[in-house]
Protein backbone atom coordinates (compact mmCIF):
# COMPACT_ATOMS: atom_id res chain seq x y z
CA UNK A 1 0.00 0.00 0.00
CA UNK A 2 1.45 3.56 -0.92
CA UNK A 3 1.75 5.37 2.28
CA UNK A 4 2.73 8.21 0.36
CA UNK A 5 1.31 11.75 2.19
CA UNK A 6 -0.56 13.80 -0.52
CA UNK A 7 0.46 17.17 0.83
CA UNK A 8 3.90 17.15 2.26
CA UNK A 9 5.19 20.47 3.20
CA UNK A 10 8.63 20.72 5.02
CA UNK A 11 10.65 23.54 6.93
CA UNK A 12 8.66 26.28 4.67
CA UNK A 13 9.35 29.83 5.68
CA UNK A 14 8.04 32.84 4.18
CA UNK A 15 8.25 36.42 4.59
CA UNK A 16 6.39 39.24 2.39
CA UNK A 17 8.99 41.78 2.54
CA UNK A 18 10.78 41.78 6.04
CA UNK A 19 7.02 40.39 7.61
CA UNK A 20 7.72 37.01 8.85
CA UNK A 21 4.57 34.77 7.50
CA UNK A 22 5.78 31.19 8.43
CA UNK A 23 9.25 29.58 10.24
CA UNK A 24 10.00 26.28 9.48
CA UNK A 25 6.73 25.05 8.92
CA UNK A 26 6.20 21.23 8.95
CA UNK A 27 2.74 19.11 8.17
CA UNK A 28 1.48 16.14 5.56
CA UNK A 29 -1.98 15.57 4.43
CA UNK A 30 -2.96 11.35 4.35
CA UNK A 31 -5.14 10.10 1.54
CA UNK A 32 -8.81 10.13 2.41
CA UNK A 33 -8.65 12.69 4.75
CA UNK A 34 -10.48 16.07 5.20
CA UNK A 35 -8.10 19.33 6.73
CA UNK A 36 -9.42 22.17 7.93
CA UNK A 37 -7.15 24.87 8.11
CA UNK A 38 -8.12 27.57 10.28
CA UNK A 39 -6.44 30.68 11.51
CA UNK A 40 -6.88 34.06 12.20
CA UNK A 41 -7.29 36.79 9.52
CA UNK A 42 -3.37 37.86 8.63
CA UNK A 43 -2.15 34.20 10.13
CA UNK A 44 -1.43 33.41 5.98
CA UNK A 45 -3.88 30.60 5.14
CA UNK A 46 -4.38 32.02 1.72
CA UNK A 47 -0.43 31.99 1.36
CA UNK A 48 -0.43 28.40 2.51
CA UNK A 49 -3.22 27.64 -0.22
CA UNK A 50 -1.02 29.49 -3.17
CA UNK A 51 2.39 27.51 -2.30
CA UNK A 52 0.53 24.50 -2.60
CA UNK A 53 -0.47 25.30 -5.65
CA UNK A 54 2.25 26.22 -7.23
CA UNK A 55 1.48 30.22 -7.32
CA UNK A 56 3.83 31.23 -5.08
CA UNK A 57 7.29 30.48 -4.00
CA UNK A 58 8.05 29.99 -0.22
CA UNK A 59 11.43 31.73 0.69
CA UNK A 60 13.00 28.53 2.17
CA UNK A 61 11.15 24.50 2.75
CA UNK A 62 9.88 21.96 0.06
CA UNK A 63 6.47 21.62 -0.75
CA UNK A 64 5.18 18.34 -2.51
CA UNK A 65 1.59 17.38 -3.77
CA UNK A 66 1.24 13.75 -4.68
CA UNK A 67 4.99 13.27 -4.36
CA UNK A 68 6.03 16.52 -6.92
CA UNK A 69 8.16 19.32 -5.78
CA UNK A 70 5.30 22.11 -6.40
CA UNK A 71 8.35 23.77 -8.09
CA UNK A 72 7.97 21.71 -10.98
CA UNK A 73 4.75 20.29 -10.99
CA UNK A 74 3.52 18.09 -14.40
CA UNK A 75 0.71 18.54 -15.96
CA UNK A 76 -0.97 15.32 -15.25
CA UNK A 77 -0.78 15.95 -11.68
CA UNK A 78 -1.91 19.26 -11.53
CA UNK A 79 -4.58 17.68 -13.31
CA UNK A 80 -5.70 15.52 -10.46
CA UNK A 81 -6.42 18.70 -8.55
CA UNK A 82 -9.84 21.05 -7.90
CA UNK A 83 -9.14 24.44 -6.74
CA UNK A 84 -11.51 26.96 -5.29
CA UNK A 85 -10.40 30.45 -4.53
CA UNK A 86 -12.42 32.22 -2.41
CA UNK A 87 -15.33 31.34 -4.21
CA UNK A 88 -13.40 33.12 -7.81
CA UNK A 89 -14.78 31.88 -10.41
CA UNK A 90 -12.97 32.66 -14.22
CA UNK A 91 -14.93 33.53 -17.37
CA UNK A 92 -18.22 35.31 -15.53
CA UNK A 93 -19.23 36.25 -19.20
CA UNK A 94 -19.98 32.76 -19.73
CA UNK A 95 -23.19 31.28 -19.24
CA UNK A 96 -24.04 28.59 -17.64
CA UNK A 97 -24.00 26.40 -20.78
CA UNK A 98 -20.91 27.96 -22.15
CA UNK A 99 -18.58 27.52 -19.42
CA UNK A 100 -19.26 23.83 -18.50
CA UNK A 101 -18.32 23.24 -22.53
CA UNK A 102 -15.20 25.51 -22.00
CA UNK A 103 -13.74 23.73 -18.49
CA UNK A 104 -15.00 20.06 -20.36
CA UNK A 105 -12.10 20.78 -22.87
CA UNK A 106 -9.35 20.53 -20.39
CA UNK A 107 -10.12 17.69 -18.33
CA UNK A 108 -10.47 13.80 -19.72
CA UNK A 109 -12.36 12.92 -16.65
CA UNK A 110 -14.62 14.93 -17.27
CA UNK A 111 -18.53 13.98 -15.48
CA UNK A 112 -21.20 16.70 -17.04
CA UNK A 113 -23.41 15.16 -14.75
CA UNK A 114 -21.91 16.35 -12.16
CA UNK A 115 -21.53 19.70 -12.94
CA UNK A 116 -25.91 19.82 -14.03
CA UNK A 117 -27.07 18.06 -10.98
CA UNK A 118 -25.71 21.00 -8.95
CA UNK A 119 -27.06 23.58 -11.33
CA UNK A 120 -30.42 21.86 -10.84
CA UNK A 121 -30.41 22.99 -7.13
CA UNK A 122 -29.74 26.90 -8.40
CA UNK A 123 -32.56 28.43 -9.68
CA UNK A 124 -30.90 29.71 -12.64
CA UNK A 125 -31.58 29.19 -16.45
CA UNK A 126 -28.62 27.03 -18.61
CA UNK A 127 -28.36 30.26 -20.58
CA UNK A 128 -28.14 32.64 -17.49
CA UNK A 129 -24.80 34.75 -17.25
CA UNK A 130 -22.57 33.92 -14.64
CA UNK A 131 -21.87 37.41 -13.80
CA UNK A 132 -25.97 38.38 -13.29
CA UNK A 133 -25.70 35.96 -10.06
CA UNK A 134 -25.41 36.27 -6.56
CA UNK A 135 -22.30 35.16 -5.31
CA UNK A 136 -23.66 32.26 -3.71
CA UNK A 137 -24.41 31.04 -7.25
CA UNK A 138 -21.28 31.89 -8.28
CA UNK A 139 -19.82 29.46 -5.95
CA UNK A 140 -21.87 26.66 -6.19
CA UNK A 141 -21.15 27.54 -9.67
CA UNK A 142 -17.57 27.06 -9.21
CA UNK A 143 -18.00 23.89 -7.00
CA UNK A 144 -19.74 22.66 -9.88
CA UNK A 145 -17.44 23.04 -12.35
CA UNK A 146 -14.50 21.54 -9.35
CA UNK A 147 -16.73 17.74 -8.94
CA UNK A 148 -17.13 17.80 -12.94
CA UNK A 149 -13.27 17.34 -12.59
CA UNK A 150 -13.20 14.61 -10.55
CA UNK A 151 -9.85 15.36 -8.80
CA UNK A 152 -8.30 13.60 -6.67
CA UNK A 153 -7.66 16.63 -4.38
CA UNK A 154 -9.66 19.30 -3.58
CA UNK A 155 -7.79 22.67 -2.50
CA UNK A 156 -10.77 24.96 -1.29
CA UNK A 157 -10.27 28.46 -0.01
CA UNK A 158 -12.76 30.09 2.32
CA UNK A 159 -15.20 27.89 0.38
CA UNK A 160 -18.54 29.24 2.77
CA UNK A 161 -17.81 32.71 1.34
CA UNK A 162 -21.52 34.32 0.13
CA UNK A 163 -23.16 31.18 1.19
CA UNK A 164 -26.48 31.72 2.88
CA UNK A 165 -27.02 28.86 5.57
CA UNK A 166 -29.24 26.73 3.10
CA UNK A 167 -26.53 26.61 0.25
CA UNK A 168 -23.64 26.13 3.28
CA UNK A 169 -25.53 23.33 4.61
CA UNK A 170 -25.91 21.58 0.92
CA UNK A 171 -22.21 22.50 0.01
CA UNK A 172 -21.24 20.45 3.30
CA UNK A 173 -23.61 17.74 2.21
CA UNK A 174 -21.80 17.53 -1.42
CA UNK A 175 -18.17 17.58 0.23
CA UNK A 176 -19.13 14.89 2.20
CA UNK A 177 -20.63 12.90 -0.32
CA UNK A 178 -18.01 14.05 -2.60
CA UNK A 179 -15.06 12.33 0.08
CA UNK A 180 -16.70 9.39 1.00
CA UNK A 181 -17.26 8.87 -2.89
CA UNK A 182 -13.26 7.11 -3.39
CA UNK A 183 -9.69 7.79 -1.88
CA UNK A 184 -10.34 11.44 -2.47
CA UNK A 185 -8.74 14.33 -0.10
CA UNK A 186 -9.57 18.19 0.53
CA UNK A 187 -7.99 20.68 2.21
CA UNK A 188 -9.89 23.59 3.20
CA UNK A 189 -10.28 26.98 4.88
CA UNK A 190 -13.45 28.89 6.09
CA UNK A 191 -14.06 31.70 8.30
CA UNK A 192 -16.95 29.53 9.49
CA UNK A 193 -16.27 27.24 12.06
CA UNK A 194 -19.91 25.73 12.43
CA UNK A 195 -19.75 24.21 8.64
CA UNK A 196 -16.16 22.76 9.46
CA UNK A 197 -17.01 20.90 12.27
CA UNK A 198 -19.79 18.81 10.34
CA UNK A 199 -17.06 18.24 7.74
CA UNK A 200 -13.08 18.11 8.81
CA UNK A 201 -11.04 14.72 10.07
CA UNK A 202 -8.38 16.38 11.10
CA UNK A 203 -7.69 20.57 12.29
CA UNK A 204 -4.57 22.41 11.92
CA UNK A 205 -5.00 25.88 13.29
CA UNK A 206 -2.53 28.36 12.62
CA UNK A 207 -1.24 31.02 14.42
CA UNK A 208 1.34 34.10 13.37
CA UNK A 209 4.37 32.37 12.18
CA UNK A 210 3.91 28.47 13.27
CA UNK A 211 1.22 25.81 13.50
CA UNK A 212 -0.43 26.18 17.12
CA UNK A 213 -2.31 22.54 16.88
CA UNK A 214 -2.56 20.11 14.40
CA UNK A 215 -4.96 17.33 15.75
CA UNK A 216 -7.94 14.94 15.00
CA UNK A 217 -11.11 17.27 14.83
CA UNK A 218 -12.77 14.35 17.29
CA UNK A 219 -10.32 14.79 19.83
CA UNK A 220 -9.99 18.05 20.06
CA UNK A 221 -13.78 18.40 20.36
CA UNK A 222 -13.40 15.07 23.07
CA UNK A 223 -10.71 16.73 25.21
CA UNK A 224 -10.27 20.27 25.15
CA UNK A 225 -12.29 22.17 27.35
CA UNK A 226 -13.59 25.56 28.96
CA UNK A 227 -12.90 25.57 33.11
CA UNK A 228 -14.40 29.03 34.33
CA UNK A 229 -13.92 30.14 37.97
CA UNK A 230 -13.12 32.59 40.95
CA UNK A 231 -10.59 33.20 42.29
CA UNK A 232 -9.01 36.19 44.85
CA UNK A 233 -5.63 36.04 42.55
CA UNK A 234 -4.92 38.83 40.60
CA UNK A 235 -2.90 36.92 37.86
CA UNK A 236 -1.56 33.88 37.04
CA UNK A 237 1.58 32.11 35.54
CA UNK A 238 2.19 31.04 32.38
CA UNK A 239 1.71 27.39 32.20
CA UNK A 240 2.01 25.23 29.34
CA UNK A 241 -0.82 23.12 29.87
CA UNK A 242 -3.32 26.14 30.07
CA UNK A 243 -4.71 28.35 27.52
CA UNK A 244 -5.65 31.92 27.71
CA UNK A 245 -6.33 31.83 31.39
CA UNK A 246 -8.02 35.62 31.74
CA UNK A 247 -10.65 37.20 33.42
CA UNK A 248 -13.95 37.50 32.20
CA UNK A 249 -16.49 40.00 33.22
CA UNK A 250 -16.85 38.80 37.13
CA UNK A 251 -15.17 35.31 37.06
CA UNK A 252 -12.07 34.10 35.25
CA UNK A 253 -11.51 31.11 32.74
CA UNK A 254 -8.66 28.96 31.32
CA UNK A 255 -8.48 26.42 27.95
CA UNK A 256 -6.95 23.12 28.54
CA UNK A 257 -7.05 19.28 27.01
CA UNK A 258 -5.93 18.32 31.27
CA UNK A 259 -8.32 16.25 33.19
CA UNK A 260 -10.54 18.82 35.41
CA UNK A 261 -8.19 17.95 38.39
CA UNK A 262 -4.74 18.67 37.25
CA UNK A 263 -6.44 22.06 35.69
CA UNK A 264 -7.69 22.90 39.58
CA UNK A 265 -4.61 21.81 41.04
CA UNK A 266 -2.85 24.26 38.74
CA UNK A 267 -4.59 27.51 39.58
CA UNK A 268 -3.95 26.70 42.88
CA UNK A 269 -0.23 26.81 42.64
CA UNK A 270 1.19 29.01 45.34
CA UNK A 271 -2.07 29.14 47.69
CA UNK A 272 -4.74 30.76 45.10
CA UNK A 273 -8.12 29.60 46.42
CA UNK A 274 -10.12 28.20 43.37
CA UNK A 275 -13.97 28.21 44.26
CA UNK A 276 -16.75 27.89 41.70
CA UNK A 277 -14.82 26.01 39.11
CA UNK A 278 -16.75 24.70 36.28
CA UNK A 279 -15.82 22.48 33.61
CA UNK A 280 -17.69 22.87 29.92
CA UNK A 281 -17.29 21.19 26.82
CA UNK A 282 -16.85 23.25 23.34
CA UNK A 283 -18.22 22.93 20.00
CA UNK A 284 -14.87 23.72 17.60
CA UNK A 285 -15.33 27.65 17.11
CA UNK A 286 -15.22 28.04 21.08
CA UNK A 287 -12.22 25.56 20.88
CA UNK A 288 -11.01 28.05 18.28
CA UNK A 289 -11.00 30.90 20.56
CA UNK A 290 -9.61 29.37 23.42
CA UNK A 291 -6.53 27.61 21.38
CA UNK A 292 -6.12 31.17 20.15
CA UNK A 293 -6.92 33.67 21.75
CA UNK A 294 -10.02 36.44 21.38
CA UNK A 295 -7.94 39.22 20.48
Amino acid sequence: MDTTPIIQCQNITHYYGSKLIYKDLNFEVKKGKILGLLGKNGTGKTTIINILNGYLKPRSGVCRVFGENMDNITPGTKGRIGLLLEGHIQHSYFNVQQIERYYSRFFPNWRKEAFYELIKKLQVTPKQKINTMSCGQRSQVALGLLFAQDPDLLILDDFSMGLDPGYRRLFVEYLKAYAASGDKTIFLTSHIIQDMELLIDDCMILDYGKILLHEPTAQILDKFRRFTFSTTASSFEENEALWNTSKAGTCWETYSFAPAGDVKALLSKGGCEITNFAEEKLSLEDAFIGLTGKY
